[in-house]
Formats: C-alpha cells, sequence, structure tokens
C-alpha cells in the first residue's frame, strides 16, 4: 500500500477541495493507497503538522470553498522561525521519510511548482495540480480556480453597469492580476466593460478618455473600467523595462541592489494606481469616477461546476500517475483530459495573455477599448 502526502499552498482557491477529494478517493478507492494531509502548506511539513484523509474526511467537501488543509504561502528555502528566514528542506526531507511516503502531491501556483521542483531536484517523489485565479500556470490550458473567479468577476461587473448607468458615472473596477490579464480580460469582455486593461498591454490615459468621451458623443453617458491591479501605463511599463534589463546586466553588488531599489520604488509607485486613473477620467471626461476594488471576494465562496470537473479530473489522474510511478510531474488540463508535464518546464515561467490572442482580438472586434 502507497503512501501518498498532500498540501496545498500558497493563495486559496475555489476548487481545491475538490481537488483533495479526488485525488483521495482515487488513490484510495482505485489504487488502494493511504493519505497523509499536511496543513498549511509547506510549513506544515516541515513542522510534521498532519492530518488523516479518511473516506469520512474526504465527504462532503466537493462543494466546499477554501481548502480543508489550510495553506500559506511559506518558502522552503526562506520560512520564517522565530523571526527570521531559515532554510527547512531538511526538516521537510525528514517528515517525509520518516512517515514513509511513496509520494507528494503539492496543489499550488507559480510559486509552489518552483518549491515543488526543489524538493524533486532532494529526491522527493513529487506531482502537483495547476492552482490559481490567475490562471497564469505555465504549461497547463486552466488552473484550479480560475473558472469560479471569473465567474465572481463577470457578475461584479454585471452588477457594476446599472448604478454607471443610473448616475451617469464611470465605474472602474479592479480586478486580480499581476502579471497575468486573463482574468480581467475575460470578465471584462463576458460583463461587456468598455474599457479593459490588462498588464500585457501598457495603456495611454488619453486613449481611454477619447474612447469614453466617444461614448458620450454617442448618447452613452456611462463606462465601465475593468482594470487587472498589474495593469500599467505606458511610461510606467518602459521604466520598469527599463530597470528590469538593468538589473539583468548588473554585474556588480551594487548595480544589482541598486536596479532592485529601483524596482521597489516602481512597485510602491503603482499602489493606489486605480484610484488615481479613476481621478484621472474624472478630469479628463468631466464625468463622475467610482472605484470598486474586488479583492479577495474573488477567491472566495462554492467552486463553480466547472471548477469542480477540472479538480476532479486533474485529483484522479494525479492519483494515478502516483500509483504507475510517475513523478516530477506537473498534472496539465490538456482540452477535456490531463496531461503530465515535466515540473521543470513549469516552475519559474508565467502564462500572459498574448497581444494577439483570440480573446485580445475578439475584444477588438466589438469595440472595447484596450487602452493602446
Amino acid at each position: 500500500m502507497k503512501r501518498i502526502g498532500i498540501l496545498t499552498a500558497g493563495g486559496d482557491s475555489p476548487g481545491l477541495n475538490a481537488a483533495i477529494r479526488a485525488i483521495g478517493k482515487a488513490a484510495i478507492g482505485e489504487h488502494g493507497s493511504a493519505l497523509v494531509g499536511f496543513r498549511d502548506g509547506f510549513r506544515g511539513l516541515a513542522e510534521d503538522r498532519r492530518m488523516r484523509l479518511d473516506s469520512t474526511m474526504l465527504a462532503g467537501i466537493l462543494t466546499v470553498g477554501g481548502t480543508i488543509l489550510g495553506t500559506s504561502r511559506d518558502k522552503p528555502r526562506r520560512m520564517l522561525v522565530g523571526g527570521r528566514a531559515v532554510d527547512v528542506t531538511d526538516d521537510i526531507v525528514a517528515t517525509y521519510e520518516r512517515h514513509e511516503l511513496d509520494a507528494l502531491v503539492c496543489l499550488g501556483g507559480g510559486g509552489t511548482q518552483k518549491n515543488a521542483l526543489r524538493l524533486a531536484r532532494r529526491g522527493l517523489a513529487i506531482v502537483t495540480l495547476p492552482k490559481t485565479i490567475d490562471n497564469d500556470v505555465a504549461g497547463t490550458d486552466a488552473t484550479i480556480g480560475f473558472a469560479t473567479a471569473l465567474e465572481v468577476a463577470t457578475e461584479a461587473i454585471d452588477r457594476l453597469h446599472s448604478t454607471a448607468h443610473s448616475h451617469h458615472r464611470i465605474i472602474v473596477a479592479e480586478i486580480m492580476g499581476h502579471q497575468a490579464g486573463w482574468l480581467a480580460l475575460g470578465s471584462g469582455i463576458a460583463g461587456g466593460a468598455d474599457v479593459i486593461l490588462i498588464p500585457e498591454i501598457p495603456y495611454e490615459v488619453g486613449r481611454i478618455a477619447h474612447a469614453i468621451r466617444d461614448r458620450c458623443d454617442h448618447g452613452m453617458n456611462f463606462s465601465i473600467i475593468a482594470v487587472a491591479e498589474g495593469a500599467m501605463s505606458s511610461a510606467d511599463w518602459n521604466a520598469r523595462r527599463s530597470a528590469e534589463q538593468r538589473r539583468a546586466a548588473a554585474r556588480t553588488e551594487t548595480e544589482k541592489q541598486a536596479a532592485k531599489l529601483e524596482l521597489s520604488a516602481l512597485d510602491a509607485r503603482h499602489d493606489g494606481n486605480t484610484l488615481r486613473l479613476a481621478q484621472q477620467m474624472e478630469e479628463l471626461t468631466g464625468l463622475e469616477s467610482r472605484v470598486t476594488i474586488l479583492g479577495y471576494v474573488q477567491r472566495g465562496g462554492t467552486p463553480s461546476a466547472a471548477d469542480r470537473l477540472l479538480a476532479t479530473r486533474l485529483g484522479a489522474e494525479a492519483a494515478r500517475l502516483v500509483d504507475a510511478g510517475v513523478f516530477g510531474v506537473m498534472v496539465a488540463a490538456r482540452g477535456d483530459g490531463a496531461q503530465p508535464v515535466p515540473i521543470e518546464q513549469v516552475a519559474g515561467k508565467i502564462k500572459t495573455v498574448p497581444p494577439d490572442h483570440a480573446w485580445v482580438q475578439a475584444a477588438r472586434s466589438v469595440g472595447t477599448c484596450l487602452g493602446d
């Protein structure tokens, strides 16, 4: 009988419990394995805080949001212990060996994939599942949590339309997505936003204002702007690219620190960007502007049917791969199926929106302003 450890790491996401359930039910019922759950991500693994995952524990969690295992963003190489950053990789390996685990399944986003790869290189038998509402994990068609967040963000935009129309206002809705704009783009299109701003396409404030004034000229005295939290103006985008190039080209520690400080200053300046954008729109168009920041509401609640289905597909495949002895892979969504992808092809990479993506083309075709 194989013993399988399982943990959830990074931010919470709808569908995590559905994935835990699928892994457990398939591993126990089909492959005769036993599961050990570790609490609060890699920290729980390092501290050997565990819970038994049997059929009773797995019952009734398919529709429950969050994760019964708990989660954290702690990194094995730099985990805060007693107020200082410590490498706890040896502790994790010891826990793995102490419980005679045959495999460890890690559910998480980009950071989790990198941490899992490091553990695989230490000799642990690892399988991962892609989870994030941002849909930015490389190598997979979809990530667990994205479909639910897309529905939540779309419904929010739907609701904002009525107040924007009634009060003749510009409503700026900030949607999650630091480096990838899948969520803002998808919900903006589905919710009929007039302007969609994403990190991959730097925007010009003047072009956005022109698009809104043009709507007013045609009798539409309200507008909805869906903006990803990582969207940037052309000036900020160029400044950041230049700073990143300087950091990459830096040869001395002094040059590296200077570039790092410059990037930190740019990040700090970006804070409150959505509020500034709303103020700029008000000044340039003469329309009242209001901001709605969706925040963590996009992560919460019951997972959608699409996320439950995806989580079940990927979770069952993860159990099959463990039973077959296939390790060092992420279970990626491929069409209606699943496919193992080497973690080293995923870790450290981000799936961003291509400028010529079909969603971008569709948005332009229906007259949506993308700010460029």
